[in-house]
């Protein structure tokens, strides 16, 4: 996504850099950031010195203006210009849903959804019971099977099945599906990963068919189909025990996945530090506070901005 304004033709590389960086601090705490702008900074600040020093000069450049900020949040009486700018800016708004909203335009109208650090219980159908973890969208869909047929348009869901019904689950290009069984899929940035936990649960992706047994798993995404392989099931459903588990994972991942239960965003921009090697568990409820423990156990420097952003270089 370009979120960059237009810098006139004689701005110097110094001024077009500030003004970027203005940029991407302005998007960063709108509310609307993603995982995948986040990655994105990070190459951006990445690029040379001078990218990531004019990051930090409009980080210093906000917290100076931030009782003028808190000014501004004030009540105020907007003129027939300014409605006319909140009309085209609530436009810009709704071209980014596909960006931040799981499942794109699609997810705005799920049948089930959950928030930023919410999950929830689904009672679906007789014998056929779903676990939401946050941030996902899924709709039911007519099932050319038979029994119960979903659409998971993002995010991560439980399945258990009990009775004799088939329940069929479309994640991306591919379609899951059970009977008698419990499986976990997975679909983050347009990759599916499906984990058998009990039962028999079939596969169909791409012209091919897989068959998981309990303790199984496959991945696939838009361009390649994986083989299925032994998973771990302790890591894929810590979830469900309100912990999060991290085993030989870079420290840049580590934090894109805590961003996804976490208000805010913490943003990583040293990419050495980023691919440090983690094992770690996090409980939920201590996510608030995970900005600090990085901090200590690292050595990164924090630096607060509104909206819960943590950006830790």
């Amino acid at each position: 996504m370009n979120i960059f304004s237009i810098a006139s033709p004689d701005a110097t590389p110094q001024a077009r850099l500030a003004s970027e960086a203005q940029d991407w601090l302005v998007l960063l705490t709108s509310g609307r950031a993603t995982v995948a702008d986040a990655r994105a900074l990070r190459h951006w600040c990445g690029q040379s010195p001078e990218h990531a020093q004019a990051f930090e000069q409009a980080k210093a450049l906000w917290h100076g203006l931030q009782p003028a900020a808190e000014a501004l949040r004030a009540p105020r009486h907007f003129g027939r210009r300014a409605l006319l700018g909140g009309a085209i800016a609530a436009s810009a708004g709704f071209l980014l849903i596909r960006a931040t909203v799981p499942g794109g335009v699609s997810g705005l109208a799920a049948d089930y959804v959950t928030e930023v650090g919410e999950q929830r219980r689904v009672e679906l159908a007789k014998g056929v019971s779903l676990e939401l973890n946050t941030q996902t969208r899924l709709s039911r869909r007519q099932s050319a099977e038979g029994g119960e047929g979903l659409v998971l348009l993002g995010g991560e869901v439980e399945v258990l099945g009990s009775s004799a019904s088939t329940v069929s689950v479309q994640a991306g290009a591919g379609l899951i599906s059970a009977a008698r069984a419990r499986f976990n899929i997975r679909y983050i940035d347009q990759s599916v990963c499906a984990t058998c936990l009990e039962g028999l649960v079939q596969v169909q992706v791409r012209g091919q068919s897989f068959h998981l047994e309990s303790g199984m798993q496959l991945t696939y995404d838009s361009g390649r189909v994986g083989t299925p392989k032994n998973a771990d099931v302790s890591a894929a459903t810590a979830w469900r025990e309100q912990v999060l588990v991290f085993n030989d994972a870079t420290l840049a991942s580590v934090i894109d996945e805590i961003n996804r239960y976490r208000p805010g965003m913490l943003l990583l921009l040293n990419r050495e530090l980023g691919q440090r090697k983690v094992q770690a568990r996090f409980r939920l409820d201590q996510l608030a506070g995970v900005a600090l423990l990085i901090r200590d156990a690292y050595g990164a420097k924090c630096t607060e901005l509104p909206g819960g952003v943590v950006v830790l270089s």
